[in-house]
């Protein structure tokens, strides 16, 4: 009953600062925006695991640097350090499991996309003169990307999905800061942010029935 009410308020609150996010004093956006994220750090924090804690600890410790990065966004490179480490912490968490081996095609369809990405955002960057802004975007990519590569390992489709539309999230992001202006940036991005969030959390309880399963 908990975790259902925590869910519907993580939802009500994240499409509360999606949809209605011009009628949010400018004071509090930030507040908002960090709402939807401690609660998801509760609810990945109050599932009981036993077998587990430790890819329930990296995970939680991956969302915390993410809320860091959610705050602290307007200070750009910061910002972009706090989601790099917050998924550097995923990639330790999807890791250390090994339910799956990662098959031929997905390595190469997310090496693909992610030179490509990688290439044209960071290119980008560089002609305008940021180096330095520059060689983080593609620091950024090539962790953003490994987390997609290691998620596919844990065998658990939340955490595939929330990984996948966290890199789809971070595209549109960066395509519409650094290239062109897209339709409804604010929207997609948030929402496929926090799905993805919310997958990544709920996916520590998947990954726990799983390696129950292997156990038994």
């Amino acid at each position: 009953m908990a975790k259902k009410l925590l869910i519907s308020c993580i939802v009500l609150f994240g499409l509360y600062y999606i949809f209605f996010f011009s009628h949010i004093p400018e004071d509090l956006t930030l507040i908002f925006k960090v709402i939807p994220m401690i609660l998801i750090i509760i609810l990945a924090a109050m599932q009981k695991v036993p077998h587990i804690k430790k890819y329930q600890l990296l995970i939680i410790v991956g969302l915390i640097f993410c809320m860091i990065g959610d705050y602290t966004l307007q200070w750009f490179l910061f910002g972009l350090t706090s989601f790099l480490i917050g998924h550097i912490f995923y990639i330790f968490a999807f890791a250390s499991t090994n339910e799956r081996k990662l098959p031929t095609w997905a390595k190469l369809s997310l090496a693909a996309y992610g030179v490509i990405m990688g290439t044209w955002i960071a290119g980008t960057v560089f002609t305008s003169g940021e180096t330095v802004l520059a060689v983080a975007v593609v620091a950024y990519v090539s962790v953003i990307f490994m987390m997609g590569w290691t998620s596919i390992r844990t065998g658990s489709t939340l955490a595939l999905i929330g990984a996948l539309l966290f890199i789809s999230s971070d595209s549109y992001l960066a395509i519409n800061k650094f290239v062109m202006p897209l339709p409804y940036a604010h929207e997609v991005i948030m929402l496929t942010y926090y799905s993805a969030q919310l997958l990544i959390a709920l996916s520590i309880l998947q990954y726990s029935d799983i390696r129950s399963k292997v156990i038994q």
